[in-house]
């Protein structure tokens, strides 16, 4: 996958806002799965732990598209 705009619905966004929301939408279903068990509450800051598996996910789209 090249890095360039893509036209969506006539305005040129860049691919790393869609991968951004994206990983979004994924961070927040391992939230919830980790909300539901209760795997939330082992980790000493929830929510710099959230931020950190956000980035893991989209550095790994990432890595994934550019090859």
């Amino acid at each position: 996958m090249r890095f360039t705009e893509i036209n969506l619905f006539g305005v040129y966004v860049a691919p790393m806002s869609l991968m951004m929301a994206a990983a979004w939408v994924v961070t927040i279903g391992l939230r919830r799965f980790a909300a539901r068990f209760g795997l939330l509450r082992y980790v000493w800051h929830p929510s710099l732990f959230v931020l950190a598996v956000y980035m893991i996910v989209l550095s790994s789209m990432v890595l994934v598209a550019a090859r």
